[in-house]
């Protein structure tokens, strides 16, 4: 973990020393850590935004190098999870420490304090535990634990710099075991697996109930176990059942015996290739992921549980709505559901001040560090806190003293978002970061000026409104294009300028597909070609406005989304963001201006430069045909989709502040730009080019048939039609072209069945 916590630590544009023990007899003095920057390069998901990145690491040893650290400002060790081994390295490092270096231990649960009391008195003070979540570059959350010397000052420099630079979520965690995340969250999968004994349940079937159903990942808690490795869980799991000796919930945390078999077994989890789950053969060579069946140590192929209760509580896109109409219907799942939950949110009650001070930072932690929609004080005001207490009083459950006199664990009081504090038995504005904008506190304070079911638009202060999407998974309907030309117009009569952001999962996944698959089984190529045109009028007003317009894209921003992007005066993205154009996937080439937006730019490029187009093209063309979407905020620049001048933020709670300051930035000497109507044709010789690799392609099993005809539109499309190259075309011409492709592509039965497939499958049709 120690490469990948040192590859993150270079986007923040950071150098960082590896240190390793030295390599073996034989073996070059470096070999260990080159070893483990090499494998950075491989490892999937990917642990640096950019391969380059890897340049920053310099590798060494710990007996060759220890002179560097007089060098570092932080160093942190990251070995075994065993104290002794840890104090061995502490002892061995500091007499190397400058003056001032913060020292922190990258721990999952060891205490601090044992740790600072073999270190100098004068190192304590910058002492602490930085507990990086794996992989540290995805996951959110960073558990800082002080010692009990730990000087206050360092503690907040060190955690501005981690939440500012390295993008992180702070939780301030206590000296206790495994402090806040994994303690409840391995509780919760060590209860749903007590639970599930109890009601005789499958892995398979607990896992379709405790994932998305109730707010968590659809990893659940048997694939998550998987992910995260059984020897991990099993460890944390033994951890509290030895040193919590008067934790109510003690026994839960006990490995059951179908857990320890697997232990022996060498059956960990992904890491060595079978766990819970294994990946097998069917009788047909179709590959097919199992389940264990925990009695009797087989595994079981898959048998897709159905529950009338999880059907109805998968409707909901709301996570709130969701967790609440689980319980609407009475049926094993909602039973199952009902006693994990039970448990789960009784114990994180409990741990209030036990592991942390306040609720805020133990819901926090659940989001950010296990992946859960809501945070388990969350979940109890989703479900009502009466009503909780009512149920589990019915069937003869103690309730925890203190909870049946809260109201709500969360209000809004006058436009502040408030916390219920346990300790103090009053409510306190929740803490907020002075550069965080949040579109729910906006809602509940009278900033919205305007919206739609699926849109809103803010107020954001300063003269800058902030156009929203809250649709369902943020897909772009007839009223958000609609609020989109609202949006502009308010802010060139009434302000400076828009900020084009939500704060949903993703900030679009495209146009909404299943309207227009009604639209095509209908015949309707009429209300179609409306469609388009109005999401071409829509784009183009973020780009033409009078005012400036910024995109703040985060996570999938896919199809629509990353059209509206590409014509925002400049992107604002958030380091994670996974943006492209993937209409190909379902049969379309993109047309809300898309594809004339990357044709503009490559005329735009080629001009520059005063070179031939063709590079341009054919790169921005395999972009579309091959539906490439960015591993990172920083690959798009490679992309070609962000540009001088667009920017990149580390810390999703700061997308909006940062997209509204570059509105103001921008603002302050805007120029509007002028509809480009002298555009140079790349022509159909640059067309040919392309249809003839595509050919081969075809030729060589690399492209079905269908797919050569979805290049050929594509290729027609971004080099201006059927012209010479240099005839002088507009941009309006150019979404008169994508408008034709579309439509073109709509009336094909093989685009119609691929957007089906997708709409059922989630995933793309190759036919």
């Amino acid at each position: 973990m120690g490469a990948t916590i040192a590859a993150h630590l270079t986007h923040a544009g950071l150098t960082v020393y590896m240190l390793d023990l030295p390599g073996k007899e034989g073996q070059e003095r470096n070999a260990i850590s080159t070893a483990g920057l090499a494998h950075l390069k491989k490892i999937k998901p990917a642990p640096l935004y950019d391969i380059a990145y890897a340049s920053r690491i310099l590798p060494g040893n710990l007996e060759d190098d220890l002179e560097r650290l007089q060098e570092c400002d932080w160093v942190i060790e990251v070995v075994v999870e065993k104290m002794e081994v840890k104090k061995s390295l502490l002892d061995k490092i500091t007499p190397y420490l400058k003056p001032g270096a913060i020292l922190s231990t990258n721990t999952s649960g060891l205490s601090v304090n044992e740790m600072a009391a073999s270190l100098p008195a004068e190192l304590q003070k910058n002492f602490l535990v930085t507990h990086f979540f794996n992989p540290p570059r995805y996951m959110r959350l960073m558990e800082l634990v002080p010692c009990k010397a730990t000087d206050p000052a360092a503690l907040q420099d060190l955690a501005e710099f981690i939440s500012s630079r390295l993008g992180k979520g702070i939780v301030y965690a206590k000296d206790t075991t495994n402090f806040v995340a994994n303690r409840i969250g391995v509780f919760s999968i060590y209860n749903a697996m007590g639970h599930m004994m109890e009601m005789d349940l499958s892995i398979e079937q607990v896992d379709s109930i405790a994932g998305t159903a109730i707010a968590r990942p659809k990893s659940a808690a048997f694939r998550t176990s998987d992910l995260v490795g059984i020897d991990t869980m099993v460890h944390v799991g033994n951890n509290s059942y030895d040193t919590l000796p008067k934790d109510e919930f003690r026994e839960t945390f006990k490995v059951p015996p179908f857990v320890t078999q697997l232990i022996e077994k060498g059956h960990l989890g992904d890491k060595s290739g079978q766990g819970f789950y294994k990946k097998e053969k069917d009788k047909e060579g179709k590959r097919v992921i199992t389940h264990l069946d925990w009695k009797t140590g087989a595994y079981r192929p898959p048998e897709k549980p159905r529950f009338k209760s999880i059907g109805a509580a998968k409707l909901e896109d709301d996570p709130k709505k969701r967790i609440k109409a689980l319980f609407n219907i009475d049926d094993e799942a909602s039973r199952f559901a009902w006693a994990t939950l039970r448990d789960a949110l009784i114990y994180s009650y409990n741990r209030v001040p036990e592991i942390a001070d306040d609720i805020v930072n133990i819901d926090r932690a659940m989001r950010w560090g296990f992946n859960w929609e809501l945070g388990p004080f969350e979940v109890f005001d989703a479900l009502g806190v009466q009503w909780f207490c009512e149920r589990a009083e019915k069937e003869g459950t103690a309730l925890p003293p203190g909870l049946k006199e809260v109201t709500s664990f969360y209000r809004f009081e006058k436009g502040v978002k408030e916390y219920w504090d346990l300790v103090n038995k009053s409510y306190q504005p929740m803490p907020l970061r002075p550069n965080e904008i949040q579109f729910e506190i906006l809602r509940h304070s009278g900033k919205v000026v305007e919206k739609t079911p699926n849109c809103s638009v803010h107020d954001l202060g300063d003269g800058v409104f902030g156009l929203e999407f809250h649709s369902k998974m943020n897909t772009l309907g007839g009223d958000i294009l609609q609020m989109t030309l609202k949006a502009v117009q308010r802010a060139e009569q009434e302000g400076v300028g828009l900020v084009i952001a939500n704060q949903g999962a993703n900030f679009s996944v495209g146009a909404n597909l299943a309207l227009l698959t009604m639209a095509i089984a209908e015949g309707e190529w009429d209300d179609i070609a409306l469609m388009i045109r109005q999401f071409q009028r829509a784009t183009m007003a973020l780009k033409y406005s009078k005012v400036p317009t910024v995109a703040a894209p985060f996570h999938l921003a896919l199809g629509g989304g990353c059209e509206f992007s590409l014509h925002a005066d400049a992107i604002n993205a958030y380091a994670e963001t996974w943006m492209g154009l993937v209409e190909i996937g379902v049969g379309l080439l993109p047309a809300g201006g898309g594809t004339k937006e990357m044709a503009l730019r490559a005329v735009e490029l080629a001009e520059r430069f005063n070179c031939d187009i063709s590079p341009f093209i054919f790169k921005h063309f395999q972009q579309i045909g091959m539906a490439s979407v960015s591993t990172s905020a920083d690959n798009l620049f490679k992309l070609g989709y962000m540009r001088t001048g667009d920017s990149v933020t580390m810390n999703l709670d700061n997308l909006v502040f940062d997209a509204k300051q570059k509105v103001l930035s921008l603002a302050a000497n805007y120029r509007p730009k002028a509809k480009r109507t002298n555009l140079p044709a790349p022509g159909r010789s640059v067309a040919a080019s392309i249809q003839s690799q595509l050919w081969n392609m075809m030729k060589g099993g690399f492209a079905t048939e269908y797919e050569y005809q979805l290049g050929q539109q594509i290729a027609y499309t971004i080099t201006g039609g059927d012209v010479a190259a240099g005839t002088l075309i507009s941009e309006d011409y150019l979404l008169e072209l994508e408008l034709e492709g579309f439509l073109k592509l709509c009336g094909n039965k093989k685009t119609f069945e691929r957007i089906q497939h997708t709409l059922k499958t989630g995933k793309p049709l190759r036919n």
